[in-house]
């Protein structure tokens, strides 16, 4: 494989239209960006607009296009769990292809209320389901041919790794938390769906994501920020964690790949080849932090144990062979120069702002 990506448009072909659920969030928002840039596609933006939502990064890249470029993204304030809500956003959108990446994905909070989760990322997929399964029943020709909905997930649903091994298309799913656990529960509705209604979907699940935007409560931003203030840093149970890092643009990357050239049916696991314990990843950010902002101290000596959260799971890796020989990608960028450029636009866009 090449180190360049066929471009957006490319891969689209003669689909015109697109729904990306979740699109004013951290993944969504970098495939809408993705797409407004790279494609004149028409992209229909069905989020619900929650507190992790953020419309910013889609407008300036609108605003650098100009010439009309903001006609071309459509905004669809809708709840999943609102079941016509939702068949009435995708009878708007008229779509070719369906990127559904709206979810809760916050572990700590499906720990504090899982209930919301069950009915954002269970019922709303469901509901998203029936309203794409009509929708595709009234395409004809080409365009019923080439319609995917292509279902994003997570490494999660698969459990917890011991010191060897990786996630791969076969792993047995063993969630362990009230996110991972209906994250699977999606993941087997999407596939009884094509099995059963002979729906034309695609899988994929994610190891964990990192970069620009992505909302300040994950481990990354949640330290960057923390450690440019001053403040402690809380690091859980031991610190020995470990969790397989992908950037979030070689995730679009992929997305993309798998939702316009993935054979329906078809699952792929997408990994960054990032293997890092959270106290490495902490104590790279604060050499970062030593770099651009230096202080009396090293900004390690922030860090501060905490107890672990319950189902706190060991480890995730993921073996992206399938995803690597049937269509080619691999991630292009190198951990430690990302991570560098990710606390860089941190500091830019939050910390120096209340300076």
């Amino acid at each position: 494989m090449t180190n360049t990506m066929p471009t957006a448009a490319e891969l689209l072909g003669s689909r015109r239209r697109v729904l990306v659920t979740g699109g004013a969030g951290f993944i969504g928002g970098a495939v809408v960006r993705r797409l407004l840039r790279e494609s004149d596609a028409m992209v229909f933006n069905l989020d619900k607009m929650g507190y992790a939502s953020d419309l910013t990064s889609i407008e300036e890249v609108l605003t650098e296009l100009g010439d009309g470029a903001a006609q071309r993204h459509v905004l669809q304030q809708v709840d999943l769990a609102d079941a016509k809500a939702v068949r009435d956003a995708v009878q708007a959108a008229d779509p070719d292809l369906v990127m559904h990446l709206a979810a809760e994905s916050h572990v700590d909070r499906s720990i504090a209320g899982p209930g919301v989760f069950i009915e954002s990322n269970v019922t709303g997929t469901y509901n998203l389901l029936q309203a794409v399964r009509e929708h595709v029943e009234g395409l004809s020709g080409e365009r019923q041919e080439n319609f995917r909905l292509h279902h994003i997930s997570t490494d999660e649903v698969f459990g917890s790794l011991g010191e060897e091994g990786r996630f791969c298309e076969t792993t047995p799913y063993d969630p362990r938390s009230p996110y991972s656990s209906s994250k699977a529960a999606s993941d087997h509705l999407v596939s009884a769906w094509h099995h059963t209604y002979g729906l034309p979907v695609v899988l994929t699940n994610c190891s964990n994501n990192y970069g620009p935007w992505q909302f300040p409560e994950k481990l990354i931003p949640v330290v960057t920020l923390k450690a440019a203030a001053g403040e402690p840093i809380p690091l859980y149970g031991d610190g020995l964690n470990v969790r397989d890092w992908l950037y979030v643009e070689d995730h679009v990357d992929a997305l993309l790949l798998a939702a316009c050239k993935g054979a329906s049916g078809r699952s792929y696991c997408v990994g960054g080849y990032g293997e890092r314990t959270n106290r490495e990843v902490v104590e790279c950010i604060c050499s970062q932090l030593d770099l651009l902002r230096p202080a009396r101290n090293p900004h390690k000596h922030l860090i501060q144990m905490v107890t672990d959260r319950p189902g706190h799971d060991r480890r995730y890796a993921i073996d992206p062979a399938r995803i690597k020989a049937e269509l080619g990608w691999k991630p292009r960028h190198d951990f430690n120069e990302a991570i560098a450029k990710t606390v860089q636009w941190y500091i830019t866009h939050y910390a120096e702002k209340k300076t």
